[in-house]
């Protein structure tokens, strides 16, 4: 959920989650309509197993790496409420696809103040900025 100011927050109980710049996290995309809560966020909570935490803008390379690992992003399912994704979208990614897309040279770049801090647990913040689509 979004709260005031554009802050996420992962349930109305919980404080407002924290970027990889210890700032408070801030929307990925609420068009389309992202994060494990279809939030706008890459809030994450004990329930989000795939851990979506990094804000990615995608790139066409990515989104066929993806496809060619059985995550297809791009085909639509509207029954799901999924329209389906294309290059220069920004989406809440699993942070082991991220990682796997870093070690196949295709990583999508990175919205720093839109990534939860909790995927610093995976990946250093220097690798990390060097994929940052925001300045520091």
């Amino acid at each position: 959920m979004t709260g005031e100011g554009g802050m996420c927050i992962s349930d109305v109980m919980s404080p407002a989650q924290l970027n990889v710049l210890s700032k408070p996290l801030v929307p990925c995309s609420m068009d389309p309509l992202t994060g494990f809560y279809r939030d706008g966020c890459c809030s994450t909570g004990v329930d989000d197993v795939g851990r979506h935490t990094v804000c990615a803008q995608l790139t066409e390379s990515f989104l066929q790496f993806s496809k060619a690992r059985g995550n297809d992003l791009v085909t639509p399912f509207p029954a799901y409420g999924f329209p389906g994704l294309k290059a220069g979208d920004r989406w809440c990614l699993c942070s082991e696809r991220w990682l796997e897309a870093v070690t196949a040279g295709v990583a999508p770049p990175v919205v720093l103040q839109s990534t939860n801090a909790k995927f610093l647990r995976n990946i250093d913040l220097a690798t990390l900025l060097k994929h940052a689509l925001d300045p520091v």
